[in-house]
């Protein structure tokens, strides 16, 4: 069965860092690409970032440019979101999400992504 797993969220100060981590199970994540998503309350789903399976390009949002760096371990399966300087409006459910499209303009549609994992709570407060 082919699924991605979330993990690594969890409550965070403002200024604070996070770790996310993707993890693949069924399937290659190296032959795929990725996108973290994210949804806040009340709010739709919106894309975060995304880094191409063909020649590792990458996408970030305005909100999260500059913060966030998207990479991957191929030995362990797994994508990694790293973001810093957390602000409260980080504060949302984050998803990562598996595609067989390489274009990195495609990505950046969630229509773009079969596999969807679960996510995981991130909540920046002091």
């Amino acid at each position: 069965q082919m699924q991605v797993v979330e993990s690594g969220g969890g409550s965070m100060q403002p200024g604070g860092s996070l770790r996310l981590s993707c993890v693949a199970s069924g399937f290659t994540l190296e032959h795929n690409s990725i996108g973290w998503f994210r949804q806040a309350p009340g709010k739709e789903r919106e894309g975060v970032t995304c880094i191409s399976s063909s020649d590792g390009s990458t996408y970030y949002a305005d909100s999260v440019k500059g913060r966030a760096t998207i990479s991957r371990d191929n030995a362990k399966n797994t994508v990694y979101l790293n973001m810093n300087s957390l602000l409260p409006e980080d504060t949302a459910v984050y998803y990562c999400a598996a595609s067989s499209t390489v274009i990195l303009s495609a990505l950046r549609s969630q229509q773009s992504y079969a596999y969807w994992g679960q996510g995981t709570q991130v909540t920046v407060s002091s």
